[in-house]
This record gives C-alpha cells, sequence and structure tokens, in this order.
C-alpha cells in the first residue's frame, strides 16, 4: 500500500528561505514565523498520515452510493471529516467574526497541499466548501454573512458550486435553470445541474449549493446569468434547520478517479434560493470561487504528483533489478536498486524539479492573493490573475505526467491496483478537466490575460525576470540558472510578438498556439522559481549548522530543471512559429 508524509522540509524552505514570508509586510505574516508555520505543517501532517491517508484506497475502492435520496460517503469519512472539523482546520483563513481563525491565505494553502496529497478526493469536500465560503464572503450581504458562514467555516455545513449542465459545459450562457422571483425577495430555482463535486454526503448537517441560472426577464447569453444560494435544507432567521428544500440528487456519476467524492446531478425542482450579489452579474461573483478553485486545483495537480513521486522514490530504493553498468553497487544481493540506472535517476528527476518548482510557484501565487485581499495591491492582482491559466492549466498537465513518470518507475507492478499507483493517476487526470478545461485556461491566458491593463502585468512579469538575470549575471555559481532563464524568457517574448504580429490580422494565429504559449510560461515561471531557490540554497549554505545535504540536493535537482526541462520552450516556441495553417488544414469533415 502506498504511504504518505507531509514534505515539511521543503515546505518551510519555501515558506521562509525562498518567500521569507515573515520579514513580508503583509498583515498577518509577522506572526508566520518558522516555528509557527512548523507547529501547522507537523500538526496537519500527522492527520494526514494517520487519519486521511489511510482512507484514500478505501474511498477510492468503496466509492459513495445513493441510498433512499442520500449519499453515503465511504467507510470512516464521517469519523475522519469530525477530527477535521474539531481540529479547527477548516476556519484557518476565515474572519474571526464570522468564526475563523483569520490567518493568511497562505495558510490555507500549506494545509491544502497535504490535505490533497493525502486524499484527494476526501479534501474536496472541504475544498468546495472553501470556495463557496470566499464568494459569500465577497459578495454576499451582512446578513447572508452572519447567516451562512459561520456554520460553513467550521463546515457544520459544506458548500459546492453548480455551473455545468447537460448540454452546456464551459458554454455558460446557454444554461436552463431558471430562477423566478417570488413575493418575499427568494426565487424559485429549477433546472438540472450534473459533475457537482460534493453534491450530496453524509458528513455535514446541511449543504449549502451556489446556483447559476436565469431569471425570466435576463439578457441573453453569458450576461443574464445569475447566482443564487439555494440550501439543501431551509434555515430560519435564527439559524435552524427546518423543511427539506426542492434539492434532490439524480444519480452519482461513475468516474474515471476520485471516487470518494460524491460527483452528483443535482435536481432543483422549484427550490428556493436567494440571489448572491447582483442580478444578471452571476459570472462576477462565481469567479471569485472559480479563481479560488483554479489555484486550488492546480495544487491538487502537483500534490498528486508529490506522493506518486514519495511512493517511486521508496520502490526503486528497495527494488532490486539488473546491475548497474559502471560496477556493482550491492554486492551482498542479487541485483542493484532500480535506483542506480540512468533513466530511472532521469524518471525521477523529472518528477522531483517538477513537484518542488510547482510548490515554489504555488506558494508565490498565495502570497500574491494575500498582498491582494489584505493590502489591496492591484499589482499583485493584475500578476496573479495572469498566472492562474498558468498555475491551473500547466501545473495540472505536468502534474498527471508526473503521476504517470511515477507509475512507470513500478513497471508491471504500477499497472496492478494492490500497488496504489494507479489511483494517482486517476485521480490526477481529473485536475486538467474541471475547474475550466487547460484548453479554455490557454484561451484565457492568450485571449484575455495578456493584453489585461495594456499589457501591464506580463511586461512586470518579464521585468521581474530581468531583473532577477542582471542581479545575478556576474555571479559565477548562478550562470548556470541565469543562461537558460534568459534564453526561455527571450523565446517567450517571441511567442508574444508571435501573437501581436499575427494575432489581429488572423486570431487563429494566437488561439492554434495558446496552449504551447501556457506550457512555455509555465516553464518559464518554473525557471524563475529554481533561480531564486537556487540562490536561497546557497546563501543558506553560508550559515553555520546549515542542512548541507538537503541544499545541496536543492541546487542539483535546480540545474536538472534548468538543463532539462526548461529548454522545452524553444520547442513550444517553434510550433507556435509554424502558425495556424497546419493546425486549421483540414476541412472538419476530413477527420
Amino acid at each position: 500500500m502506498p504511504s504518505y508524509t507531509a514534505p515539511t522540509k521543503d515546505m518551510q524552505f519555501v515558506l521562509h528561505d525562498l518567500l521569507k514570508i515573515s520579514e513580508q509586510d503583509v498583515p498577518g505574516y509577522a506572526d508566520m514565523d518558522r516555528d509557527f508555520t512548523g507547529a501547522i505543517l507537523d500538526a496537519v501532517g500527522t492527520l494526514a498520515t494517520e487519519v486521511i491517508h489511510p482512507l484514500n484506497a478505501v474511498g477510492d475502492q468503496q466509492g459513495c452510493a445513493l441510498e433512499n435520496g442520500v449519499v453515503r460517503t465511504p467507510d470512516g469519512f464521517k469519523d475522519a471529516f469530525d477530527q477535521l472539523r474539531d481540529g479547527g482546520w477548516t476556519a484557518l483563513d476565515a474572519a474571526e467574526e464570522y468564526g475563523g481563525q483569520g490567518l493568511p491565505y497562505i495558510s490555507y494553502t500549506i494545509v491544502g497541499e497535504v490535505l490533497s496529497a493525502a486524499n484527494m478526493a476526501f479534501n474536496m469536500y472541504y475544498g468546495l466548501t472553501h470556495g463557496a465560503a470566499s464568494a459569500i464572503a465577497a459578495h454576499g450581504t451582512d446578513a447572508q454573512k452572519a447567516k451562512w458562514l459561520p456554520k460553513m467555516n467550521s463546515c457544520e455545513w459544506t458548500g459546492t458550486m453548480n455551473l455545468t449542465e447537460p448540454h452546456a459545459g464551459t458554454d455558460l450562457g446557454m444554461m436552463r435553470t431558471k430562477a423566478v422571483p417570488q413575493d418575499d425577495g427568494s426565487y424559485q430555482i429549477t433546472g438540472q445541474k450534473i459533475f457537482i463535486s460534493a453534491g450530496d454526503h453524509d458528513m455535514a448537517e446541511n449543504i449549502v449549493h451556489l446556483v447559476l441560472a436565469k431569471t425570466p426577464d435576463a439578457p441573453a447569453g453569458i450576461k443574464g446569468v445569475s447566482l443564487f444560494i439555494v440550501p439543501k435544507i431551509m434555515v430560519d432567521d435564527d439559524g435552524n434547520l427546518g423543511a427539506r428544500n426542492g434539492v434532490s440528487v439524480g444519480k452519482i456519476e461513475e468516474k474515471m478517479g476520485i471516487h470518494g467524492n460524491s460527483t452528483c446531478v443535482m435536481n432543483y425542482d422549484g427550490a428556493t434560493g436567494w440571489l448572491l450579489g447582483d442580478l444578471h452579474k452571476g459570472m462576477r461573483a462565481m469567479f471569485t470561487m472559480m479563481n479560488e478553485a483554479r489555484l486550488g486545483v492546480g495544487l491538487q495537480g502537483y500534490a498528486q504528483a508529490e506522493i506518486a513521486y514519495q511512493n517511486a522514490l521508496a520502490y526503486a530504493v528497495d527494488r532490486l533489478q539488473g546491475r548497474d553498468v559502471t560496477g556493482v553497487k550491492n554486492p551482498d544481493g542479487p541485483a542493484d536498486p532500480l535506483i542506480v540506472h540512468p533513466d530511472i535517476r532521469r524518471n525521477l528527476m523529472e518528477q522531483k524539479s517538477f513537484v518542488e518548482g510547482a510548490r515554489a510557484f504555488t506558494y508565490w501565487g498565495a502570497t500574491m492573493i494575500d498582498r491582494d485581499m489584505r493590502m489591496h495591491d492591484k499589482d499583485a492582482e493584475g500578476l496573479v490573475s495572469l498566472l492562474t491559466p498558468v498555475l491551473k492549466g500547466f501545473l495540472t498537465d505536468k502534474g498527471y505526467e508526473m503521476a504517470t513518470n511515477a507509475q512507470q518507475v513500478y513497471g508491471g507492478h504500477g499497472f496492478i491496483e494492490e500497488w496504489g499507483m494507479s489511483q494517482f493517476v486517476r485521480d490526477a487526470r481529473i485536475a486538467m478537466i474541471y475547474e475550466g478545461a487547460n484548453g479554455v485556461q490557454a484561451l484565457d491566458l492568450v485571449g484575455r490575460k495578456l493584453a489585461q491593463d495594456g499589457g501591464k502585468h506580463v511586461m512586470a512579469f518579464f521585468d521581474l525576470i530581468k531583473g532577477f538575470c542582471a542581479e545575478h549575471k556576474d555571479d559565477e555559481a548562478m550562470k548556470g540558472f541565469v543562461e537558460p532563464l534568459k534564453a526561455a524568457s527571450k523565446d517567450l517574448q517571441a511567442a508574444g510578438m508571435y501573437f501581436m504580429r499575427n494575432g489581429m490580422k488572423n486570431p487563429n494565429a494566437a488561439l492554434s498556439g495558446s496552449y504551447d504559449f501556457m506550457h512555455m510560461m509555465g516553464h518559464v515561471v518554473l525557471g524563475l522559481m529554481w533561480g531564486k531557490m537556487a540562490k536561497a540554497a546557497m546563501e543558506k549554505l553560508k550559515e553555520d549548522g546549515a542542512d548541507r545535504d538537503f541544499l545541496e540536493a536543492k541546487i542539483a535537482t535546480g540545474r536538472y530543471y534548468m538543463a532539462r526541462q526548461l529548454p522545452a520552450t524553444s520547442m513550444h516556441l517553434a510550433r507556435i512559429q509554424t502558425g495556424p495553417e497546419v493546425v486549421m488544414a483540414l476541412d472538419s469533415t476530413a477527420f
């Protein structure tokens, strides 16, 4: 059976040696010193290892069951959810006035990594609730916040987002769910939603659905969409539960992975709901939750790669196969361990260099969200908005790839269910699809985000790279980081210039290259992260008592990424510059 241990040493390195969070001017960060974050990580790591991860395989094997209109979660899930709730883990960064602990968003991020890696399907019940609560906190009235947030922050009540309909996936303007206004100010919600994660379960007293719908007089398309709070069970003005609302589960979807999470078809039959935010501005309110969710999904991508890597590494050290071509390494055994072989090393280095770079990227993104939320820093908001499709799209694409790489280390055993590697691959696959499929992320990046605010934020990103390279251009130890990063950044700028020259004449010139551009940008961001981590490690090595093995391994891993992964930008640039003609050459009837 697989195992999981929270990588606290590396997490602490990113938080304090790379990002130096306790030295930043963000309100609340001064309290986030190494001892404090260490205590958080030790505690949640213990919960993850001892309670939540052992249920990962249970959830995969049992799945959820719909019995008499109620979804039953796998054995052990309810008790584990009680422990998560009772430990206060669900309310870390929620506002204190609504029962939270008021910690920065970065605290939610680091805890989310541990819980997602330990048991992705289980953590989604809490993660979806956090997103729904964030939307209510941002767009709800004072009365709505007081009514819903305390119980949602504690996860006594959980939450969902309801967007997709059978005939309308990404194109939400086609939705048919109706919201008919009532005399008391409420709305009657009627329609069907599909693919609703955590749509129903037996671990909370109530479930608060956020549902996109259209009023009878709504404008056509996406401009006519509004967002509504629709509880499973009605709640009176004193917060007491009442009658069952007109919400029911049609079925539980049979899925490739995340079997422990109840992905439901939800039927709304004249259910009572209340408008959240402004009428016909539902997408603005929903995107508060969607952007947070996309960061969380990017995290899921590398978290699954992390747990897969941990187990692949253990297998490679333990499994004896063949002999090292340079000389026997295990003379007392019948063979040498797998890890002596160069191709196994290559495979493991690809995984390790991706996961550690992705962690740095994600935590950096979380600090920008904190700067936006706590300081109203518009530059930070703009930069994280630019990078959100890269976080989601690149990290989930590569996270899935690295999970399959880890599976490959096992050879035939990786294809056998009892070893558990299949689950990591199957669970990771959904992250590339939900919260906006990765092709849509690429279109968003190229079609909207690059030009946002006159291109201000993409230029700021290039300035960050330029500044880092200039700062370290005379540092011989950093040459293996600075030069590859400069080359990759030039590739990315060349791709952007190609879009500018050709995209206005033929939009397909940009859109056909958008996916490659998203991956280019992902590589460049990770290149920047690795350059910064290498420098931080070099500085740390100068200190007395430094953990030399860890820090030297960090630098060597970074060199691998810069030498073996970052040059992929030249391939993506070459693809982009072939133009749209080869992509669009076939008539639609010729496929």
